[in-house]
Parts: C-alpha cells; structure tokens; sequence
C-alpha cells in the first residue's frame, strides 16, 4: 500500500516542543498517510503513532548527500508522491532531489529561524533556493511573512501560504468548574534567553512585594534548557523558597500541557527578539494554546508573538525587557477574577478564528495538492 506524503523533519517526539507540536499535528491533519524520515532520539522507543517513522542514525539530520539518498529510497519504497518539510531550513534544500525522484507537490514549514536565514547573505541565497524548489513555503504569522517574502524573491514570495501552527481547541478548553487554591500564573518555554524568564522572575519579585492577600500567589515554569539552573540559582537568592517562590516543574510532553494550563489563571512570556533583529519569536504555539484555554496571555513584543493576542481585550503585549509592567498587569489579573474571565473568553473565541486545526488542515492539504 503507498503512502501519500513523506514527511523529512528533525522536528519530531519524543522531542518537546512548539514545532515539534506542529509536525506531530500536521500528520494528524493528513489522516496519518504519512511516512516520516526523522532523526534519532534517546527515548525514540517511547513514541507510538500510527504511520511509519525511520530514523537515520544521527543526532540531527543535515541536507547532506547520504541524507537525500536516504530521502529518495523513502519516497520510492512507499511510494509518496508529496513531501511535507517539517522546517524549510535546512531540509528544504533537498526538494530538488525529491524533485527528480518523482515528488509532485512540495510544501515546506517556516517557523522563527528562517527569519535569520532570511538575513544574512549566505542563508538568504540557500533560503531562496528553497523556495525556488518546493510548490508553497509556509508562514507562521504576518511579522515572519515580509523578511521572507523579501527574501524569495517575487515569484515564490506569491506561492507562500498561511500556515501557523493549529490549535486543538477541543483538548484546550477552559475549565467549567472554577478553579480553588492561590492565584497562580503559568509559563511553558525552552529555557533561553529569548524567552524571557528572567523578566518574568524579576517581575514576580515585585508581585510579592506589593502583593496584601494573606494567600501568595503561585508562579509555574514548565521547561528545561541551558538557562534554567541560572534562574532557578537567581531564584533562591532573590525569591527565597517561601510561599510564592517559583516553581520549577521541568520538561512538561505535550500531552500534559492542557490539563497543566487549567491549574492557571494567568499565562505569561516575555518572549523578545535577540541578535539584533536576527532571532524573533515566530508565533509561539504554546501562546496560542493558553489563550484556547480561557487564560489571560501577556507576552511580549517580539515577532510574531503579539499575533497570538487581542492587545488589551485578551491579554497584554509588553516590553519584554522592563519587569515594572509586568507586574502592574501580573497584580491586576491576579486580583480580578472577573477580569480574568472576560479577556479569556476573547481569547479563546480569537484563536478559534486564527489558528483552528480546521483552517490549518484545509491550507495544508491544498498545499500537498490533495483534496
């Protein structure tokens, strides 16, 4: 039996994070007539799905020559005639060579980083040949559409297709029954600097400061990655280990993720642009997520993360690099439930017009040329 689409990506689970989400979903949304080529993992056994997945023996895939080989066997032993790239860079550079094995539609994803591929004169002339190659490139919000349109040049700027990543708004749903227990703010991200959770904890050390209930107030870190051990060392010195320190709660699989946002009130990253302008937030998947949850969404300006929200009316876009605004809105959140309820209604209701998996899977499947 042949297999519609092959799927070349190194964003893939056990891997936890908001393109590896996209990916996972994205062959969901192709009913799962997928054949994916990935790399490997440690905890690879663990992952169970009902398409084939082939691993190559490496730690990340590159578009080298024994990587397109192993592309093309793929392609032919299952017989794919699409090709889904979980990120168009770098592995789009190997739609040429699917190209002369018999692929007819190519679509690759773009996410954040391209929008560095898109600058800088080396990446910026790979970055146009995969669009040169693949029928449609995907963009994930409208602030990464301009550096890559300019980027591609016109031609395949006009085949680009809106593709941010989609929202299983029927697993994030709000809580019906209302929550009990200290107000509690939540943030999920890979542990770096772009993320911005350094701000986020200098602005917690205001909230407690100025906080008068006699309950505290609970802050949530869900995430691993090379910043962390410094701002949890931070943490001690600064926050203590009292009521209303931080709590740091590791990686968290994405299965976990919805039932971990209904124990919030509040979701907020200070997500901001790094590099000089080099390295923006793409859309930020999780934002998203929070937002379908019912939560309040403060994030910061960087990208194409305001995207995720109805400034004002939803949540709250802020300079990522100034705690004292964080922690006037942090206080006026956490003390009016009313408030909480009403933007995160608006939230749920704008994602469920912006990022829905139903949009996601029609763009999708006409971007492979299917039905």
């Amino acid at each position: 039996m042949s297999t519609t689409t092959l799927v070349v990506t190194n964003d893939y689970p056990p891997r936890i994070g908001g393109i590896e989400s996209f990916v996972a979903t994205a062959c969901e949304l192709l009913d799962h007539d997928v054949a994916v080529l990935t790399s490997a993992h440690p905890e690879q056994a663990g992952v169970r799905v009902p398409h084939p997945v082939h691993r190559r023996p490496v730690g990340t895939l590159l578009p080298t020559p024994a990587t397109a080989r192993a592309a093309v066997a793929l392609l032919r032993s299952t017989g794919a005639t699409r090709v889904l790239f979980g990120a168009a860079a770098p592995l789009g550079l190997l739609a040429p060579a699917l190209r002369a094995a018999g692929a007819e539609h190519l679509l690759a994803l773009s996410h954040g980083h391209e929008v560095w591929w898109s600058r800088v004169p080396g990446t910026r002339s790979a970055l146009r040949r995969v669009g040169a190659a693949v029928d449609h490139l995907g963009y994930v919000s409208e602030a990464t559409r301009g550096p890559l349109a300019a980027a591609l040049g016109p031609a395949a700027a006009a085949r680009m297709v809106r593709l941010p990543p989609p929202v299983r708004t029927d697993l994030f749903t709000p809580d019906p029954v209302p929550r009990t227990g200290p107000p509690t703010v939540l943030a999920a991200a890979r542990m770096v600097h772009r993320k911005g959770i350094d701000t986020l904890l200098r602005a917690w050390q205001q909230v407690l400061r100025r906080w008068e209930a006699d309950e505290a107030p609970q802050l949530l870190l869900a995430g691993d990655g090379p910043q962390r051990a410094g701002w949890e060392a931070w943490a001690r010195r600064h926050l203590g280990s009292g009521p209303g320190a931080p709590r740091w709660l590791g990686p968290v699989p994405h299965a976990g993720v919805p039932d971990l946002m209904r124990g919030a009130d509040v979701f907020a990253l200070p997500v901001r642009t790094r590099w000089a302008g080099l390295s923006p937030e793409g859309l930020g998947l999780v934002l998203a997520e929070a937002a379908a949850t019912g939560l309040p969404v403060l994030v910061g300006r960087s990208g194409g993360a305001p995207e995720t929200v109805l400034d004002g009316r939803s949540g709250h876009v802020l300079d990522p690099d100034r705690p004292g605004p964080w922690a006037d809105r942090l206080l006026e959140l956490l003390t009016d439930p009313d408030r909480r309820r009403r933007m995160g209604a608006l939230g749920r209701a704008h994602v469920g017009r912006r990022f829905s998996t139903e949009r996601c899977r029609t763009v999708l499947r006409a971007g492979l040329g299917l039905p």
